[in-house]
């Protein structure tokens, strides 16, 4: 990469006849006023880390570099981040919007990702789906260093508790996502408590917690009227009432996920359907098509 770089710089820049009588290295060019802002933004964060391994100087570029970057994401690879690179990436950066520690979650711990939080006041964007070995502290943490998150993922997180969470809704107002999926003890009055406490959310997950009732998505349905995907599947508790609620008050629902909701019927969803909501249900098939021997139900959804 750095050595096509050179070539496309030498073509651009130099006439052909002086070629032979001067050299123009990449790295003679201004680094923080050049290279950095003006090249390198566009590697990703694993060419950045192989740069590293060219030569010392690259080295120290790359560095500058990484203390730069507003992203930490390897999500679109399967490759797990040892510890080493990620103390090494991350330790002198300040400017992070976006972290996502999916790629982590085999080892990371609240002592690892602590002094990356305490450094970093302007992220937008944190996903920590997966990371188990994390405690509550850490979510502590994020609340009191990150007012402004907008996108979090808390996702098969099941240390996540009520206090902590409720701490952390009451310093991050401005959520637009947030990701609750399988967080067990996450109860009802906390659902609602974000509901009241978090109105412009637009994405909620909180699959797969038996403690999510009716009530729960009534509240989220008057308090977040700009809602638009939830994903309520395997919340065995939710009926046709809170369905019709959420038909109700939310005109920009566009995605509606329920599936594994029993008690969930045909009769709530036929609105939503009518309005070209995308349900992850399908509608029941018609009686006529049914054999006349076998009793068909107006809905299953098991």
């Amino acid at each position: 990469m750095a050595r096509r770089l050179l070539r496309f710089f030498r073509s651009r820049h130099q006439p052909v006849e002086e070629a032979t009588e001067q050299s123009c290295y990449l790295l003679d060019l201004p680094w923080e006023d050049v290279l950095v802002p003006h090249v390198f933004c566009y590697f990703t964060l694993q060419q950045l880390v192989r740069l590293q391994r060219v030569s010392t100087d690259f080295y120290t570029l790359m560095q500058i570099c990484l203390s730069k970057c507003k992203t930490f994401e390897m999500t679109r690879t399967k490759t797990k981040v040892p510890k080493e690179a990620f103390c090494s990436i991350l330790k002198d950066n300040h400017v992070l919007q976006n972290l996502s520690l999916q790629n982590c979650s085999h080892w990371l711990t609240d002592g690892d990702v602590l002094p990356v939080i305490s450094q970093n006041h302007h992220l937008r964007r944190l996903v920590m789906t997966g990371c188990t070995k994390l405690t509550h502290h850490t979510l502590i943490a994020v609340a009191l260093n990150c007012g402004r998150l907008q996108y979090v993922s808390l996702a098969y997180c099941d240390w996540v508790d009520n206090l902590c969470l409720r701490t952390f809704i009451d310093h991050c107002r401005d959520l637009q996502t947030f990701d609750l999926t399988a967080c067990s003890q996450v109860d009802h009055d906390t659902i609602c408590y974000l509901a009241r406490k978090c109105p412009n959310l637009k994405f909620v997950s909180v699959a797969d917690n038996d403690h999510v009732t009716d009530k729960s998505v009534e509240e989220m349905a008057k308090n977040c009227i700009n809602l638009e995907k939830l994903n309520i599947s395997g919340c065995r508790r939710v009926g046709d009432r809170a369905i019709r609620r959420l038909a109700e008050y939310c005109p920009k629902l566009c995605s509606l996920m329920v599936k594994h909701c029993s008690h969930v019927t045909e009769s709530s969803l036929e609105v939503l359907r009518e309005r070209k909501v995308v349900i992850d249900v399908k509608p029941p098939t018609p009686l006529e098509l049914y054999p006349e021997n076998v009793w068909a139900v107006p809905f299953m959804n098991f």
